[in-house]
């Protein structure tokens, strides 16, 4: 594999990492630290009930320990060879520079932990909500974005793009999308806040206080900053992207296609759903994208 690419909130699901708990050594081990760290998360992993996963505080930690998992049993398996570089979507930023080697398995739980536990607490504080655009022009979607005031979260692919603030302001944008752009759906989606718009900035703040006292190192591999969709590097960079991030739209498309450009064509998807790989397709429809979320998708 040449990318690795790790998920973002939404993707996670009851049962996720059960697999590679019970069949690997290695997923077992990590798992088992997580739980350390986060009592009761293997639980809320592999049993749920799907309304505590879904919350902020456990489903980033689930999602980041997955993908982890995934990442080290391909590298003890003699897949990661020729590996250049590693994508998050999200919170799968914070995966990628785990697995880069801006710091260790523990550090990053935390950091992870404490992302989500300060995001929870921004979305409760708030009635926030997001919508799917489908079609339109990223022109029309900031022309949408401005007529109710709201923020452009996500540009997943071309043609796909995620708005996000206030749920009423939201709710609005959706019944008047098509008096501001060529747009074929524009739906509300299920979500428990207003995820990467200035909504979260309190988490923003106490994210960048916590971030203060931890120690970036400089990635073994190439890693992209959603809030920008280019390499970053220093750890500095790093450090300020990721406090960024909460804010910030995230420009997953620009990372796959600046992957894609320095020659990153073969990628695996290290975590559940699969929606990255779809993301991937319409983006760079050259590159070839693996899913994986069980033990059994990993080649032996």
């Amino acid at each position: 594999m040449k990318a690795l690419l790790f998920s973002g909130q939404g993707a996670q699901k009851v049962g996720m990492g059960k697999s590679l708990y019970d069949n690997s050594p290695i997923a077992k081990d990590l798992y088992e630290r997580a739980e350390k760290v986060l009592p009761g998360f293997k639980q809320v992993c592999f049993e749920g009930p799907e309304a505590v996963l879904t919350e902020t505080r456990w489903c980033q930690p689930a999602l980041y320990v997955q993908g982890y998992a995934i990442a080290e049993i391909l590298k003890s398996r003699g897949k990661l060879a020729d590996l250049k570089a590693c994508l998050g979507l999200s919170l799968g930023e914070l995966t990628a520079y785990a697995v880069a080697g801006v710091w260790d398995f523990e550090t990053g739980l935390r950091i992870v932990a404490e992302r989500g536990r300060l995001m929870q607490v921004a979305c409760d504080a708030t009635k926030g909500g997001m919508a799917a655009v489908v079609g339109g022009t990223k022109d029309e979607v900031y022309k949408l974005c401005a007529a109710f005031d709201l923020d452009a979260a996500n540009f997943n692919c071309p043609g796909q793009v995620v708005i996000s603030g206030d749920a009423a302001r939201v709710a609005e944008a959706c019944g008047k999308a098509k008096e501001y752009g060529s747009f074929k759906l524009v739906k509300q989606l299920v979500v428990a806040g207003a995820y990467h718009s200035r909504l979260m900035e309190p988490a923003r703040a106490q994210f960048e206080k916590f971030l203060a006292g931890i120690e970036f190192r400089k990635p073994a591999l190439t890693v992209y900053t959603n809030t920008t969709g280019k390499v970053v590097a220093e750890p500095a960079d790093l450090r300020a992207a990721l406090v960024k991030q909460v804010v910030s739209s995230v420009l997953w498309e620009d990372c796959i296609a600046n992957a894609v450009a320095l020659g990153c064509t073969e990628m695996a998807e290290c975590g559940p759903g699969g929606v990255l790989a779809g993301m991937v397709k319409r983006t760079s429809p050259e590159a070839k994208v693996v899913s994986i979320a069980e033990f059994g998708e990993i080649p032996a």
